[in-house]
């Protein structure tokens, strides 16, 4: 039983490896990094969004706490 057990865990780790193996062969060379610096614009590129509609808004809020604008349609996004 414990050999059939220890058989079992063997191949466990060897299929889990492969996979490893064969990911990080992908994520290497021209595509690998293509992908990576694809990946990392698009969350820069959201990331500065939410904080120009957050910055905006923000500003609203500001503007109509001072009384610089009534109207909340009043201001004009940039």
């Amino acid at each position: 039983m414990k050999k059939i057990f220890w058989l079992g865990v063997g191949i466990t780790v060897g299929v889990i490896a492969a996979r490893k193996i064969t990911a990080a062969k992908g994520a290497l060379g021209p595509a690998g990094l293509n992908r990576a610096v694809g990946a990392m614009s698009d969350a820069v590129h959201d990331f500065a969004d939410a904080l120009r509609e957050n910055m905006n808004e923000r500003e609203s809020d500001l503007r109509i706490a001072l009384g610089v604008d009534t109207d909340p349609s009043a201001t004009t996004r940039r």
